[in-house]
């Protein structure tokens, strides 16, 4: 990844999805993410963003996205502060545009994890400070830099390699590494039931990128037609937050796409399996995969931290990138 860009600059002033980002702009992220990650290891933790403040909203629970952004913004110096739609005035429906210019005023920064996409764009489009998407229904893009940090990390490369996605192809965390993969030169195969297929708008998207840099993007309804000659393995749960109670449906569904260890026969030797966790054992992997030497998962729970204290410096750093 090094020498992409000196000093990495996002075109916006928003972080929605990583399908808005240039290749140079990822793998800058990424440079940056790398760097901060050394630091902290040696114990240095500049402040750089000493006097900044990240607001957050939370309309779905959070481990990792809550504690890695409030730990990254007081690694980096600043503070952030926590926001539930249970006690504010969000939970009692004062609007979005209301919501975004107030909070504006107040903070440096705002990182929303919600439901709907449109909502985390209705910030964006209303608010006067850079919006980070902490998870919505249809994109995870702050995990997905996690998960392309790590596997540059085991890997030491990120293009040419092949990922392998098992289960919910209809899931924001499947999105994301649709985007995040064919930005980056890397092929993705998809394998998930009838009726799961990815969002079509967001596969035709990425397809047409994919021919031009010579990536793949494939799904199939047959795991074993896209887990040959795999470097990297994902899954994820098989019921996402608000879906519960489809639960047993869904496990009767996406039982036959289960990680494990019969389906690694078929991989490369030298894989590495990704899960964005929380994870099910027993339901879409097996303890033995997650809990293997091939699994990376608590690099990768880990690296949400770096990936995300490179994204709050570029953002934050200077009062938000600006346009153009």
């Amino acid at each position: 990844m090094a020498n992409t860009i000196s000093k990495p600059k996002l075109s916006g002033k928003d972080f929605l999805t990583l399908s808005h980002l240039s290749k140079a702009e990822i793998l800058g992220l990424l440079d940056e993410a790398v760097a901060l990650k050394k630091q902290t290891n040696e114990g240095i933790r500049e402040p750089l963003l000493k006097g900044k403040v990240l607001g957050m909203i939370f309309e779905k629970s959070s481990t990792r996205t809550r504690v890695s952004f409030e730990v990254g913004m007081l690694q980096l110096g600043g503070e952030a502060i926590f926001l539930s739609s249970n006690d504010s005035q969000i939970g009692r429906g004062e609007s979005i545009f209301d919501t975004a210019n107030v909070l504006s005023r107040y903070v440096d920064g705002l990182m929303i994890r919600t439901f709907s996409h449109d909502i985390v764009e209705s910030y964006a489009q209303h608010a006067t400070v850079p919006v980070i998407n902490g998870l919505t229904d249809t994109h995870h893009p702050t995990q997905v830099l996690a998960d392309l940090l790590t596997i540059y990390e085991h890997k030491g490369k990120l293009s040419g390699l092949k990922l392998a996605f098992f289960g919910d192809g209809n899931n924001n965390m499947c999105h994301s590494l649709i985007e995040g993969a064919v930005k980056v030169g890397m092929d993705i195969a998809i394998a998930c039931p009838a009726g799961y297929e990815p969002n079509q708008e967001i596969l035709q998207q990425m397809k047409q990128e994919a021919e031009q840099n010579g990536t793949k993007v494939e799904y199939s309804e047959d795991p074993l037609d896209v887990v040959t000659e795999a470097d990297i393995v994902v899954t994820d749960v098989w019921s996402s937050m608000g879906q519960e109670d489809e639960n047993d449906q869904r496990n009767k569904i996406f039982t036959p796409y289960q990680v494990n260890e019969s389906l690694c026969e078929n991989v490369k030797s030298d894989f590495i399996f990704l899960h964005c966790l929380p994870a099910h054992r027993g339901e879409e992997v097996t303890a033995g995969i997650i809990d293997g030497p091939h699994s990376v998962v608590f690099d990768e729970a880990e690296n949400r931290l770096h990936a995300q204290k490179a994204l709050l410096k570029l953002l934050l750093e200077d009062g938000g990138i600006k346009h153009g």
